[in-house]
């Protein structure tokens, strides 16, 4: 009845009994029995719901030696009849503890505002767990230390969308008048392993172990195959990776691969992937931003193009392009940046056009290097830039004092790239002006020499033919606190971006962004992204559970056809 021998931080359990149940799993349970566990967690004690059996009194028994503490923190608790309700689960014998070391976490919190004990500890869900509503998620906890949760947030403030979730069958009974297809869709800069030894400084936070590709790996797979995301644009997919194991690993769970390695001696490229369930191939087109001609693109930067045909029965042939690129990262060329830019903008509008004259619904994804407000994101989501002025190291915004100052050139990219201001392949664009020509003819010459002033005065403007939404809004609107997609020791920054063309109904949609496109993209909802802050709870990225310094992107979008 005395336990005078155990260890002090033992003895202060007070009344708790230590006991063993089934000779398998170590508990503590108050006396007299209140059914509650108590854990050792990232800070003070946590009360879990545990149900007692009625023959307890007959099972437990008191451990012949309890060991140090630190074993019994780290031990692994499992509990097969553990109640529903619960919004977490302890971990499984399998799994090693990850908790941080305590001098490190005594460093980290003198260094960083970190969050609360209870914001701590905080779990991520597994992906079912994921797909509830942002109401329901902000009350749950993760089932793994080490890790910050990331919610998943539906939009469904239209009662219509409410009523397509809660009556499937109503919804496919209604094929004929509005054909549906559901599917989501990942970005994912991995971090390229050569990238990350070639650029050591930015991982100084992190241990040596969590750096090694075969340690790396495993997590990203992981990832991946939580979140099943029907489509994968992967960045820095490093070449020899791709080709001995990720490929493979990525054919084994069901999707089709293609990739792009990066011009001359970059060992690392962009990759599309997809669920062969949900789609099929109908073109690839690949695009290289180096020109050997042209000396303003000198960089190895890479995009892929896709034009996939989704598995669904309706009238008309529907068709989803997707796109993916990574943009060169240095912030005082933005006009090397921009010029990227147009050129892939150019082989989307070759390759998405459809019979009608209408683009078919487009998602792009990607590292555009550039922050949300900039002048390249303006550009894409406004769908015009007047870069008159404008100089090239704040094209991107990622400097707050940019060295870059020299000013973009008018035009910024020579004839001869054969892409026009209006970011399309030049033949298109003299087939469009020979038919404004022909307008022009009919009409009085005052006005064709009107449009030809029109048309000189705008050799400063680029413009694009896509109105796009981003999936993601930048910032938490609660707080107005920015959201977070990169974290390193040298900063925590937006710069991965999910674009898609969103049909006139979708009410995730910025204003202005609905077009006459082919039916359209409805966002349906998106994994929510972190903050800086919440980053460095687990010391920042990449750490023991996220093994790239990029969180992924996901959304999901349904796809209307009218």
């Amino acid at each position: 009845g005395r336990h005078s021998m155990l260890p002090r931080h033992v003895q202060r359990l007070g009344r708790d009994c230590i006991t063993h149940w089934n000779g398998s799993q170590v508990l503590a349970l108050n006396s007299p029995v209140s059914s509650c566990t108590r854990w050792a967690g990232h800070y003070p004690w946590a009360s879990f719901p545990l149900p007692v059996p009625v023959d307890f009194s007959a099972n437990w028994r008191f451990p012949p030696y309890f060991g140090p503490w630190r074993q019994f923190q780290s031990s692994n608790w499992q509990f097969d009849n553990f109640t529903q309700s619960s919004c977490f689960h302890l971990p499984n014998p399998s799994m090693k503890s990850e908790e941080e070391p305590l001098t490190k976490k005594r460093r980290l919190s003198s260094q960083h505002d970190t969050s609360t004990p209870e914001e701590e500890a905080n779990f991520s869900n597994q992906k079912e767990a994921l797909c509830l509503s942002v109401a329901q998620n902000k009350e749950k906890h993760s089932s793994k230390k080490g890790t910050v949760k990331r919610h998943w947030e539906y939009f469904c403030q239209h009662s219509r969308t409410t009523k397509i979730f809660e009556n499937k069958e109503a919804d496919q009974s209604n094929t004929e008048s509005e054909a549906k297809f559901d599917f989501t869709v990942m970005s994912y800069n991995i971090l390229s392993q050569n990238l990350l030894e070639d650029n050591s400084h930015l991982y100084k936070h992190c241990r040596q172990r969590l750096l090694i590709w075969t340690y790396r790996f495993p997590n990203i797979l992981q990832e991946i195959k939580q979140l099943d995301a029907d489509v994968l644009c992967l960045q820095e997919v490093q070449e020899d990776h791709y080709r001995r194991e990720i490929k493979s690993s990525l054919e084994s769970l069901g999707y089709h691969c293609e990739y792009k390695m990066r011009t001359g001696r970059k060992p690392d490229g962009c990759a599309i992937c997809f669920k062969t369930s949900k789609f099929s191939l109908i073109s690839s087109n690949p695009v290289e931003f180096f020109r050997h001609d042209i000396p303003l693109l000198d960089r190895d930067n890479v995009g892929l193009v896709l034009l996939l045909q989704p598995r669904f029965h309706c009238k008309t042939n529907a068709a989803v392009c997707i796109a993916n690129t990574h943009l060169l990262y240095n912030p005082r060329r933005g006009d090397i940046k921009l010029t990227q830019l147009a050129m892939l903008l150019a082989e989307i509008a070759n390759v998405a056009p459809q019979k009608d004259g209408t683009f078919c619904p487009i998602i792009i994804c990607g590292d555009f290097n550039s922050v949300p407000g900039s002048p390249l994101y303006r550009f894409i989501k406004e769908g015009k830039l007047n870069y008159e002025g404008l100089a090239i190291g704040k094209v991107s915004g990622q400097e707050e004092f940019p060295r870059g100052q020299r000013i973009l050139s008018i035009p910024i990219w020579p004839k001869k790239l054969g892409i026009s201001q209006s970011c399309v392949y030049e033949m298109k664009q003299q087939q469009k002006e020979e038919n404004a020509g022909q307008k022009c003819e009919a009409a009085k010459p005052d006005k064709c020499q009107e449009i030809v002033l029109a048309s000189e005065k705008l050799s400063s403007k680029l413009q694009h033919h896509f109105k796009l939404s981003s999936v993601y809004s930048h910032y938490f609107p609660e707080t107005g606190v920015p959201e977070v997609t990169t974290c390193h020791s040298r900063s925590a920054v937006t710069v991965d971006y999910i674009f898609y063309s969103a049909a006139n109904d979708d009410a995730a949609a910025q204003p202005g962004a609905e077009d006459s496109f082919h039916g359209g993209l409805k966002l349906l909802g998106r994994l929510a992204l972190l903050t800086e802050k919440d980053l460095w709870t687990v010391n920042g990225l990449p750490n023991e559970n996220n093994s790239s310094d990029h969180l992924p992107l996901l959304a999901e979008f349904r796809l209307v056809e009218r």
